[in-house]
């Protein structure tokens, strides 16, 4: 290995341990709580060390963080994909109750990150088309990419509402029931 390769190899380990610093914060005491000092102090590295692998500071951290949430999010739907409708939602659910800081990040903190365009990164993209790989087929050709949306806006707007306390607890099972059963469902 070469004086060159090795340190990419440190340069990309130190970046994964920041990010990896912030998550573990994160998913402890919040978003808030993470700030660049304290990062520095919990991995043993100056403050201009994170900012040389993140200039954007937190927000840049944020959004590592947020895709790898969504490589993380594809493989998780990818495994349960052969359960169809019901797997597929079941695991985006406990996705996001075992991880609420990083979906937060994912769906809400991370602004910068662009959906349904283009420059889209392929991450989410496969996060994406592990939802729509169980919707395709029971939507119509001409829907699948919408019905898909709809499916996606529904599981993250339950979540979401769950989360804020917003809908009673007994029907939580009842709905995801609910929702599994419409989208499962044969368009016609």
């Amino acid at each position: 290995m070469t004086q060159r390769q090795r340190r990419v190899r440190d340069q990309a380990e130190r970046g994964r341990r920041i990010v990896a610093a912030a998550r573990e914060l994160a998913e402890a005491e919040g978003w808030d709580a993470v700030t660049t000092r304290r990062l520095a102090a919990l991995i043993e590295y100056s403050q201009p060390v994170l900012y040389s692998h993140f200039p954007g500071g937190k927000d840049a951290i944020m959004t590592a963080a947020a895709l790898e949430g969504f490589a993380e999010l594809a493989e998780v739907l990818a495994a349960a994909r052969d359960r169809g409708v019901a797997g597929v939602a079941g695991a985006y659910v406990e996705f996001a109750e075992a991880k609420p800081a990083l979906y937060d990040a994912m769906f809400t903190l991370a602004s910068e990150l662009p959906f349904a365009r283009d420059d889209t990164p392929e991450v989410m993209q496969e996060a994406y088309a592990g939802l729509f790989a169980v919707v395709a087929p029971v939507a119509g050709d001409d829907t699948a990419g919408t019905l898909t949306e709809v499916f996606w806006s529904t599981l993250h707007g339950l979540i979401t509402l769950d989360r804020g306390r917003r809908l009673s607890p007994e029907h939580r099972d009842e709905r995801l029931a609910l929702v599994v059963a419409r989208f499962g469902a044969r368009a016609g």
